[in-house]
């Protein structure tokens, strides 16, 4: 049995607004950490839901602050005295985990998070799980091997969440989270989020009478779609003409296939056009990596599967390309929601071969004129690899201080800096990369002898 979504009306108690009340200082002191000044309607309609109902639904378009939306009152329905699991948050991808975590630990609230995923040993999860967290944040599969493991007690867990349910609940999964779920009789409150509209959850869910809060269908996104045809099936020349058309700005190009992403890439690298990769197929570091250097703008393209149509943390995007046409409107949805997120301004591009026929749910109008081509200038930043990280006490300060007094580089000359627990990553102009390598390498960072070298 599944029940249907349905919306409810909010209704909060005085007694609520009470202690939200006394909330929004710490609140502001968390958006203040993380550089927002302030709430979207989403977010400011769904956080009292949150707060006050047992089962919240929350779906809204890709980009739109969803994790926010949750994170925030969840920090607020914790105990600082339990030192068990008191949060478990399920979801799809081992990239959409990082990127949960990611967030909650900027938001500098004190409690412990962790994420645990396939792909990474054991043995890591282990060591971070004997001091554990008072958020957990999985992958169904990973989550339900150390639920059969009794790896840490599950009695405290009382606050479930189900990120992207729409993929987290469907065939394949579901066994998965059906087995996790039962084990967890003392959950008190659900909150469900998705940028599509999956109409029916199971009822192993134990989802009654959720209030559900909707953005989807608003006509406030300021997408635009524009069609381009491909004289040729094969469409790279096609894709090189839109991307001169585009000039130099950052999107990612979908694919369906992984082949089709070695076939494209191969076509760039003929081209001199800077990009990376991103699929299922590729090694774990690898993929991260790329995601790296595409944030910090060593590379301007990103080739993907629909692996990157949600739950990765990249930069907003002036575009979108459909390589390939996507094979759902839901995975189209999702391609598209990677640009034109909250109020910004953003394009996708489908590019169909003339004999080509479109989906039923991509709107049929004038192809675009590709015409007038646009200069596409070299890559600026090249990125470097620091064998030291958090574990080490080493911070961004150190990081910049050793760039600034030892590189002997300008303020402007330090791109983004990522710091991770057992390395960082920082960009800096290529036209200085390997001069900053035979300066840096094998010097100190705090009491570490770090390795400095290109990737």
């Amino acid at each position: 049995m599944r029940t249907d979504i349905q919306s409810q009306t909010l209704q909060i108690p005085n007694t609520q607004l009470y202690i939200m009340a006394n909330n929004i200082k710490d609140r502001q002191e968390i958006l203040d950490k993380l550089k927002i000044y302030q709430l979207n309607p989403m977010q400011e309609k769904a956080i009292p839901a949150v707060e006050v109902n047992e089962n919240t639904i929350i779906l809204s378009p890709t980009g739109t602050g969803k994790t926010l939306a949750f994170a925030l009152p969840l920090i607020n329905m914790l105990d600082q005295g339990c030192k068990d699991i008191q949060a478990l948050i399920l979801v799809p991808s081992r990239e959409l985990a990082i990127q949960i975590e990611q967030v909650i630990r900027n938001m500098g609230s004190g409690f412990k998070v962790n994420a645990v995923y396939g792909g990474r040993p054991m043995s890591k999860d282990k060591i971070e799980l004997k001091h554990t967290p008072a958020i957990l944040i999985g992958t169904p599969g990973r989550i339900a091997d150390h639920f059969s493991n009794n790896r840490f007690s599950k009695a405290s867990i009382k606050i479930l969440i189900l990120d992207e349910f729409d993929k987290s609940l469907e065939v394949g999964f579901e066994y998965e989270m059906a087995g996790i779920i039962k084990q967890l009789p003392t959950i008190n409150k659900r909150i469900l989020t998705s940028a599509t509209k999956a109409l029916k959850i199971p009822d192993f869910v134990g989802l009654n009478n959720p209030s559900v809060i909707s953005f989807l269908g608003t006509n406030d996104s300021k997408l635009v779609v524009e069609t381009v045809i491909s004289p040729a099936k094969n469409k790279l020349n096609t894709l090189l003409h839109v991307l001169n058309h585009i000039g130099n700005q950052p999107g990612i190009i979908f694919c369906n296939l992984k082949d089709s992403i070695q076939t494209v890439s191969t076509f760039l690298d003929s081209k001199n056009i800077s990009h990376g990769c991103f699929s299922g197929g590729m090694e774990r570091k690898d993929r991260e990596r790329s995601l790296i250097k595409f944030r910090n703008g060593t590379y301007q393209l990103l080739i993907a599967t629909d692996l990157a149509a949600r739950g990765i943390d990249v930069p907003e995007m002036k575009f979108i390309i459909h390589y390939q046409l996507p094979s759902s409107k839901e995975e189209f949805t999702h391609r598209n929601g990677r640009t034109a997120r909250v109020n910004a301004k953003g394009t996708a591009y489908v590019i169909k071969w003339k004999d080509e026929a479109l989906p039923d749910f991509i709107e049929k109008k004038t192809p675009l004129d590709i015409s007038k081509q646009a200069d596409r200038k070299s890559r600026h930043w090249e990125t470097l690899f620091i064998s030291g990280g958090r574990k080490d006490k080493i911070s961004k300060g150190d990081i910049a201080g050793l760039f600034f007094k030892q590189g002997k580089i300008t303020q402007d000359q330090l791109g983004v800096m990522e710091l991770k627990q057992d390395c960082a990553f920082v960009a800096v102009p290529v036209s200085i990369a390997e001069d900053l390598v035979t300066k840096l390498n094998n010097t100190r960072l705090k009491k570490k002898k770090v390795r400095v070298t290109i990737i």
